[in-house]
């Protein structure tokens, strides 16, 4: 199975990188593929460049197995809609399974994403869940589709939706950038490798 986690990565933290090798080791995939987003169609554009997101989590991963970065988000033109993204991965591998990761938050806002449904067409969609959420399954589209067992994963290639627990770092972007605009010290909170490139560069400086 092929695990998919897409991003601004704005930068990439370790919230990012726990959570990748958790999934990675408890659904024992094949590799999980890490997508930053070019022009995200729910939040604010991103702070630094794609170019400078980039590079950060080339430099966060270059010593973490089984982690590809894939850019063909960065590589499109037009919003960075995740039905696009999981089409385009589908049609490279067309017989793998494919789990796509996001939190309950994105979950909880899923019937807001451009062609939401469609989504369960190419991937099964798995909720990475922590204690304090709570989690929205009104929708009978919905509740027809959970799963409790990774076996149910592995016998369809799409259209499955698992609940997952991992392991809770509060870490949050929009902090990392507020903490290095005030000139406080973010170590820690993600790889020194990237802090290192952020002061290099002076990014984040107004926040």
């Amino acid at each position: 199975m092929i695990g998919i986690f897409g991003g601004t990565f704005d930068p990439v933290h370790h919230g990012h990188l726990r959570a990748v090798i958790e999934v990675g080791e408890i659904f024992k995939l094949d590799e999980v593929r890490l997508i930053p987003n070019k022009t995200p169609p729910h939040r604010g554009e991103p702070s630094v460049t794609s170019a400078m997101r980039l590079e950060m989590l080339r430099l966060a991963t270059e010593k973490l197995p089984n982690l590809v970065i894939d850019t063909r988000e960065l590589d499109r033109e037009g919003p960075s809609y995740m039905v696009d993204t999981l089409r385009s991965l589908r049609s490279d591998f067309a017989e793998r399974p494919l789990l796509l990761f996001i939190g309950v938050d994105a979950f909880n806002g899923l019937t807001r994403w451009h062609r939401w449904a469609e989504l369960f067409d190419h991937a099964h969609i798995v909720v990475l869940t922590r204690p304090g959420y709570l989690i929205q399954l009104e929708n009978e589209f919905f509740r027809g589709r959970e799963v409790l067992q990774t076996a149910e994963l592995t016998r369809h290639q799409a259209g499955k939706l698992m609940f997952q627990r991992i392991t809770e770092l509060d870490i949050s972007a929009s902090a990392i950038r507020k903490i290095i605009a005030e000139k406080r010290d973010p170590r820690f909170l993600l790889p020194d490798v990237v802090i290192d490139y952020i002061h290099s560069h002076r990014l984040y400086q107004n926040f």
